[in-house]
């Protein structure tokens, strides 16, 4: 019983974090509104993986392993959204799952095959619906060593995603960021 009223406290907790550190990166994009709608969303998603691998990293400080693991995942997604953005003119899909980011967008064939299995193994991090069972089977796995590496690898991944924008894209980006 104790187990589980932590484990709602914990996800509440999670959700009024995630909540409030959301709006406070949706107040940062608003603010670097450009008449370019592409670049616009491409910078929405960057930004908002850059703070999820902040917040990877706060966890990690803590001992949240768990939420290392979740937080990295959110990462690559939203790394991949960016991507997508910047490479087709509709919106990503409601997903969470990397392989069908990727492949959406054409990337998924530039990768390498260690690549493809880190973004595979990632996507079995998105815990937002996973049953407490669930949960705690994942978290049984994770070390602090474990998630250094996870971090690690999302860290490099991402750079890599970024490097692959097309160029225009991520220069429109980074000079919105650099003008705040």
């Amino acid at each position: 019983m104790a187990l589980t009223s932590s484990l709602k406290l914990v996800d509440f907790s999670e959700e009024l974090l995630r909540m409030c550190g959301m709006f406070c990166i949706f107040a940062n994009v608003n603010d670097k509104m450009t008449a370019n709608m592409a670049t616009d969303k491409t910078a929405y998603w960057l930004d908002i993986a850059d703070y999820d691998l902040d917040t990877a990293e706060a966890m990690h400080q803590t001992g949240r392993w768990l939420y290392v693991a979740f937080m990295c995942h959110q990462v690559i997604e939203k790394t991949l959204k960016a991507y997508w953005c910047a490479t087709r003119d509709d919106d990503p899909p409601y997903t969470h799952n990397h392989k069908r980011l990727a492949d959406g967008c054409g990337l998924y064939q530039q990768l390498t095959t260690d690549q493809r299995e880190f973004i595979e193994a990632i996507t079995n991090y998105n815990i937002e619906a996973r049953y407490p069972e669930d949960k705690e089977e994942l978290a049984r796995t994770l070390t602090p060593q474990a998630c250094r590496q996870i971090i690690d690898e999302t860290k490099q991944m991402q750079q890599w995603i970024e490097e692959h924008l097309p160029e225009t894209r991520l220069s429109n980006s980074s000079a919105d960021t650099s003008e705040s």
